[in-house]
């Protein structure tokens, strides 16, 4: 049984939206047929006006530069400082240097983090913050936040929820998955909710 069933909705620029849903729904599908590391089997993803069954193999680099994605389980490079890790994530697209450093103090300054630790020493809102940072830091006009919540406690939850409305209101469409509703009352928006890969409601 395919994991999306008869899906169609669509998401305007600088909207905040959230896709909600039990455990299997659907949601991290979802967000992985927006950054293309799933295709559907039949119907067609756009992102902004491009159909994405149109995207050369090739041109998915140069695609993804455009999407911030945020993980649940952060995915930063342990032996590496806060900023080498922004600085590898700018230097795979080529960032000359003297921009990754102007960057990199950007988002830093933007997420609230300063200091020169390595990723394994910070504590769990730390690390999900720079892990925001990383996905906004080749400045996408589109941030996807898988379960950006989901291994931090309610402090450090409503923190990362107010950091992402602060990127989305400088313009960046910002979708996120989530099972807590607690973050849906406290700072409400858009909200999909999936049920066994169909779209339950859309309020």
């Amino acid at each position: 049984m395919p994991v999306l069933r008869q899906l169609s909705l669509h998401i305007s620029a600088g909207e905040f939206v959230y896709i909600t849903g039990s455990s299997g729904a659907g949601k991290s599908t979802l967000l992985k047929l927006l950054y293309k590391e799933l295709s559907p089997d039949q119907g067609e993803v756009y992102v902004g006006q491009y159909p994405l069954s149109q995207l050369r193999k090739k041109d998915l680099p140069y695609f993804r530069r455009r999407i911030g994605v945020v993980f649940q389980d952060f995915r930063l490079l342990p032996n590496m400082t806060v900023e080498e890790n922004l600085a590898y994530a700018l230097d795979a697209v080529g960032t000359p240097p003297e921009v990754m450093d102007r960057r990199i103090t950007q988002v830093l300054k933007l997420v609230g983090l300063s200091h020169r630790r390595h990723a394994v020493a910070l504590s769990g809102g730390e690390a999900q913050r720079v892990a925001i940072a990383r996905g906004v830091i080749n400045q996408p006009k589109l941030l996807l936040a898988d379960e950006p919540t989901g291994n931090l406690d309610a402090k450090n939850a409503f923190q990362i929820l107010r950091l992402l409305e602060r990127i989305h209101r400088k313009g960046v469409t910002v979708v996120v998955t989530t099972h807590n509703d607690a973050l849906l009352h406290r700072f409400p928006h858009r909200v999909i909710t999936l049920e066994k890969g169909l779209i339950l409601s859309d309020r």
